[in-house]
């Protein structure tokens, strides 16, 4: 199978603290890497290497490769990179503006001024994360002015919208109510057939129900990575089995 991310023997530091240790890890195109592991062992970290959104913290250090594509990320325009792989947050960050100027924002910093390729972007986009029947009707009204579940999705499209090869996803649904968080499940196994897609999350239960291969972090190592059925089934580790059971975490 091919990855579109390689991480070699990466060592990040803030300041002087150690934040991740050595992390090894192949990311597979079209399909979707969980991340999981107790709060503060790194999983977030990593995320943010694979867009170098670590690069806007002072004291940061990384050490080790991080290709993408095949080339090291550092080598990458910071603006391009972010294009290409896309971060959706934990909480909702609609900006303060229409649902279509959410959705049009990206492109149009690049340049996009022609009205009609925009409608067809933001259409598109906003089908593709399945919001577009719900909102077609009210696209001039604030994107503030949705639901959690709604706003989560429409930040979902804004990034679709920039045409991304990849979608990081940092605990996407931990603000959303149980339907909502089903809505972007249901959205996440439909988008895997055309993106790579990253997710951390604190949810064991949904990491089986949305993801191909599992990542279990602790204290900044990468302590087990599998086939999720197989990690979730039969762990090889017995720190891996002993979270996964719920005996500490």
């Amino acid at each position: 199978m091919d990855s579109i991310f390689s991480v070699k023997n990466v060592n990040l530091y803030y300041g002087d603290k150690h934040v991740l240790k050595d992390v090894n890890l192949e990311i597979y195109k079209k399909q979707v890497t969980a991340f999981i592991g107790p709060s503060g062992c790194g999983k977030s970290t990593l995320l943010r290497c694979l867009d170098r959104m670590n690069d806007l913290i002072d004291d940061c250090k990384v050490e080790g490769e991080i290709l993408y594509k095949g080339k090291d990320v550092k080598n990458y325009d910071a603006m391009d990179l972010r294009s290409s792989v896309g971060m959706v947050f934990q909480t909702p960050n609609p900006f303060p503006m229409s649902i279509f100027d959410n959705v049009a924002y990206g492109p149009r910093c690049h340049g996009i001024k022609n009205k009609k390729v925009l409608k067809e972007i933001v259409e598109e986009a906003l089908k593709k994360a399945a919001l577009y029947d719900e909102v077609k009707d009210n696209l001039k009204e604030s994107g503030l002015a949705l639901s959690g579940g709604q706003q989560q999705r429409l930040c979902i499209a804004r990034c679709i919208a920039m045409k991304p090869e990849v979608i990081l996803m940092d605990e996407p649904t931990s603000a959303l109510d149980p339907i909502a968080t089903l809505k972007i499940e249901e959205l996440i196994n439909d988008l895997k057939k055309e993106y790579t897609i990253v997710i951390v999350t604190h949810n064991m239960q949904q990491a089986t129900r949305v993801s191909d291969y599992t990542a279990f972090f602790m204290l900044g190592e990468i302590v087990e990575y599998n086939k999720t059925g197989e990690l979730f089934k039969s762990p090889k580790n017995k720190k891996t089995e002993d979270y996964i059971t719920g005996r500490f975490g």
